[in-house]
């Protein structure tokens, strides 16, 4: 056994193994090291998630997002001894091998952590290098986050800046942080171009419009407000150094060198055809911004663009937001909140006077006028979609949290603007000092009264006026009987959606050895369960051996998009079209994989012609090579093979011949091991006698294959002789001829089920399966018994107790927000429900749950929704939008980052729906009191007009 060294960690030069547990507890205490003393700068590695996980599995460490032992719990098996990993594979986060020049290599966007990949020190990193070899290294430095930097966050993505040079607009890419300062800008560049820096200005250049130049030196980047793959221009002054191939004509004389801007759009705000909010005045109003015009108009910055009221019925409030990368969220949150009548009304009058810089808790202002600025933008004559730039520098700046370039949870994020616009407008300049009392035998109306008091007394602004709600909360020991009630304000209604535990799939299941045709196979799974127990379903299902394992692939396309770790999370597979399973020996992570991709393309005859832009079609073929493949050859016979059940009335293989040295049943395209198999040997060998493969006549005609890349894209014809190129996995393209055609039944690839189905085109459930708001509503106010970690502290007893809690709504806000909490969250388990809600457009009627029924507050409970916030995908990830109604037209419109559609009313009540937004119906007074008189007229209601 290796011996510990003072530290209590092993030493590096010593060359005997370590157990599993001493990896364990050298990381262990190397990560513990690196969390005690957090700093800016410190270097922090990515390391595929996948590997990582399988690395925890064999040194038995547990983290919050391991669900392996709710999985093993669920199906009583014994906990699983796990394999000791390979060589670290990093290649899947990075782009092909791409090399940045100053910043190494590329990352592929839209990572998860946790779920693509895991953060580890620098020194972790050495460590499970130095045992395991392997990489690429992909080191990140921590930053500060938020106004004072006292938190910290690793920087994953950096600014990656597209780098414009005027001399001849030529364009780079550098990458940078976000935290660096302007001036190390300057000096990357300079560096970069062998430039001088005082001869040099660099132009905040997004969407190729000169905005600022950046000459604030001492100013972050983040400060000045540059984007995520935004452009920026360099210009150098006449008299700059130029290199020697520079500025001389073919001749050899000296050209005029002068910094050269790209032409604006020749359609601007004067001048240029007149649009309002994406409507010609030419013509009528279903031409809209984003079909006919968006190729015409330009994008502009929410700074540049004038505050233009209109005239009544000119259709204001139709501008989208640009997504300034994975700002799909904010922009949901923000198109809801800025078609909320009552605030459009607050903001676009003077809102000046309600400001309170002094507030404490709020954000001197800033925030509240970076939202107002956006509002009036956004209600602007105009018909380009707006560059909420400078308040997504602002919610930088006081919510580090929704700092960078991850896409986040647009709920968390209306939760902070509501109430950071609170505090930016309380009114209340001085808070007084309340203390809270017990109601000591008070009526609940009085006691709630001067709860809701006590709370105005120290919050009062535009979002409590209309925004804000009581609940009554009753809190039961269940000992001693003692009973606490409290009435506590609320922003929004956070409701859970009942919900089954199991789930029905449908996977087709392919041989990965030409043992037989693709086959589907429905199977019941728990719902918050992992691929794991898919897996275990389908090999019953299926009949599988012991020598047989299943490899799952999520398909995007015909492509293979991702394969699936055992333990990744059934809720992240949502459209199970796109999930498909591979027959393959139980050893197959062992040897090369191989895809096989298909097309079919007509060629023109002209010999000139070199441009190959496939079309996937039919879901792709995996099998493995063994080691002993090296030519084309190899490839062509395992192809055939794994193409055998295709074939047209023929039986192709007459027999075969199994190794004795390893019970190995071998062939070129794959190895079908024997019962005795061993799924943890790396080491297998593999004898020179392989499965003998003797086809009928014709029975594999000359395929035309190619290898490829994951996209299908690149072409390299494949003939006998060529050589198999190095890695773990290799891609060809396999293009079907008429002849083959004829010999071979494509129609069992063709015709299965599509695998792709677009973001917008998710269907909603039937009604069978669907929910009512009611439901979602009477699960959130039903009585239930506190969680263990969420004790209640009796004042009876004396004891922390388990009591029961029971929640009413008492006082219902002019406006209501309600959150389908679609993602739960445990210890082992994420999850998020499709669950088809269904939720009234018009007439939620909620008087039975309000329990506040006095004369002083009596009006209407009934209310109507006017937008919602849309999330379709899977956690973490996705695609946000929204749906808005402009209420003076009762016409509804689609949301989509800078696309604005119209939409039908029965459209908007989708699977997707995650925050509803809901304004009371004002009823006529002078009508209520008649009908109350007995004149026998009914009430009517009428909807708040922005005007």
């Amino acid at each position: 056994m290796t011996i510990p060294n003072s530290q209590g960690l092993m030493p590096s030069e010593s060359c005997l193994p370590l157990t599993p547990e001493e990896e364990r507890e050298t990381v262990e205490e190397l990560t513990r090291v690196a969390d005690a003393s957090p700093k800016e700068g410190d270097v922090w590695c990515l390391i595929s998630a996948r590997w990582f996980r399988g690395w925890k599995r064999y040194v038995q460490l547990k983290s919050s997002n391991d669900d392996s032992i709710t999985s093993e719990q669920l199906n009583g098996i014994p906990p699983h001894v796990a394999c000791k990993p390979g060589k670290i594979d990093n290649s899947e986060l990075v782009t092909n091998g791409t090399y940045e020049e100053n910043n190494g290599l590329v990352l592929r966007r839209n990572l998860l952590e946790e779920e693509d990949y895991c953060l580890v020190p620098q020194e972790v990193w050495k460590k499970l290098h130095e045992w395991y070899k392997g990489g690429p290294e992909l080191p990140r430095k921590r930053i500060s986050l938020g106004l004072h930097g006292k938190s910290f966050a690793v920087e994953v993505y950096p600014l990656s800046l597209q780098l414009v040079d005027g001399r001849d607009l030529s364009e780079r890419t550098i990458t940078i942080s976000r935290k660096a300062l302007v001036g190390e800008l300057y000096s990357m560049v300079c560096t970069l171009l062998t430039l001088e820096q005082a001869k040099v200005d660099i132009w905040d250049y997004y969407e190729k419009v000169k905005h600022d130049n950046l000459q604030k030196f001492d100013q972050t980047l983040e400060e000045a407000e540059l984007m995520m793959d935004q452009d920026i221009l360099l210009e150098v002054k006449d008299d700059a150094f130029f290199p020697s191939n520079s500025g001389v004509d073919s001749t050899g004389n000296e050209l005029a060198l002068v910094p050269i801007e790209p032409p604006r759009s020749p359609v601007t705000i004067a001048g240029g055809p007149t649009f309002s909010n994406g409507y010609s005045n030419t013509f009528g109003s279903h031409f809209l911004q984003g079909n006919s015009f968006s190729s015409v108009l330009r994008d502009m910055d929410d700074d540049n663009d004038s505050i233009s009221n209109g005239s009544k019925g000119s259709s204001r409030g139709l501008r989208g937001l640009q997504n300034l990368g994975n700002t799909c969220f904010m922009n949901s949150a923000l198109q809801c909140l800025v078609h909320t009548p009552d605030l459009v009304r607050f903001f676009l009058q003077d809102y000046t006077l309600e400001i309170n810089k002094d507030n404490p808790l709020g954000m001197q202002g800033e925030l509240a006028t970076a939202f107002g600025d956006l509002l009036r933008n956004l209600w602007s004559s105009g018909a380009t979609a707006i560059a909420p730039r400078s308040f997504k520098a602002k919610l930088a700046r006081f919510a580090p949290q929704f700092s960078g370039y991850n896409q986040h949870d647009s709920q968390e994020l209306l939760a902070f603007l509501l109430d950071g616009l609170h505090e930016d407008l309380n009114r209340v300049i001085n808070k007084p000092y309340i203390e809270a009392k017990d109601a000591n035998g008070r009526s609940d109306e009085e006691f709630a009264d001067e709860c809701w008091n006590n709370h105005k007394a120290r919050n009062d602004s535009i979002i409590v006026d209309v925004c804000q709600g009581q609940y009554k909360s009753t809190l039961v020991c269940p000992v001693c009987s003692k009973v606490s009630v409290t009435f506590d304000p609320f922003m929004y209604l956070s409701l859970p959606l009942p919900s089954t535990t199991t789930r029905t799939m449908t996977v087709t299941v392919f041989s990965g050895v030409g043992s037989a045709l693709p086959m589907p196979f429905t199977v019941t799974v728990p719902k918050n369960g992992t691929c794991r127990d898919l897996s275990r379903a389908l090999n019953v299902a299926c009949s599988l051996t012991s020598s047989e394992d299943l490899l799952l692939a999520e398909v995007y396309k015909n492509r293979i998009y991702r394969y699936l770790d055992f333990f990744d999370s059934l809720s992240g597979i949502k459209n199970e079209e796109c999930l498909v399973a591979y027959k393959l020996p139980a050893n197959y992570k062992d040897f090369v994989r191989l895809e096989i991709m298909h097309q079919r393309i007509e060629r023109p005859q002209e010999p000139q012609y070199n441009l190959f832009s496939p079309s996937c079609l039919g879901t792709p073929l995996v099998t493995c090579l063994s080691k002993e493949a090296k030519t084309g050859a190899d490839i062509h016979t395992a192809v055939c093979t794994l193409l055998s059940p295709l074939l047209r009335g023929k039986t192709p293989m007459k027999h075969t011949k199994v190794s004795k040295e390893n019970g190995y049943l071998s062939s070129l395209d794959g190895v079908v091991p024997g019962d005795d198999s061993n799924p943890c040997t790396s080491d297998t060998e593999f004898s020179d006698s392989f499965m003998e493969i003797e086809m009928e006549d014709d029975a594999c005609p000359s395929l035309q294959i190619a290898f490829t890349n994951e996209r299908g894209y690149n072409r390299v014809p494949i003939d006998n002789d060529s050589n198999i190129p190095p890695g773990s996995c290799i891609r060809v393209l396999l293009e079907w001829s008429d002849k083959n055609l004829e010999l071979y039944d494509f129609s069992f690839l063709e015709d299965l089920p599509e695998v792709f189905r677009p973001f917008g085109s998710m269907v909603k459930k039937t009604r069978e399966e669907a929910i009512t708001l009611f439901s979602c509503l009477d699960a959130f106010l039903k009585e239930e018994p506190l969680g263990p970690d969420d004790m209640w502290y009796c004042p009876g007893c004396k004891e922390h107790r388990q009591a029961t809690k029971k929640l009413d709504l008492w006082r219902l806000p002019e406006i209501l927000v309600v959150h389908l909490k679609r993602f739960s969250y445990s210890r082992y388990m994420k999850n998020k429900l499709d669950t088809f809600v269904n939720f009234p457009v018009h007439d939620l009627d909620l008087s039975q749950y309000v329990k506040h029924n006095s004369d002083a507050a009596r009006q209407t409970h009934v209310y109507e929704l006017y937008a919602v916030s849309n999330h379709y995908g899977g956690l973490g990830g996705g695609h946000y939008s929204a749906y808005a109604k402009l209420i003076e037209e009762d016409s509804w419109f689609h949301f989509d980052d800078s696309f604005v559609s119209p939409a039908s009313e029965d459209s908007i009540q989708t699977t997707a729906a995650y925050v509803l937004f809901y304004r009371r119906v004002q009823v006529d007074t002078e009508k209520s009191n008649n009908t109350e008189m007995g004149n026998g007229e009914e009430p009517s209601s009428s909807a708040n007009s922005l005007t």
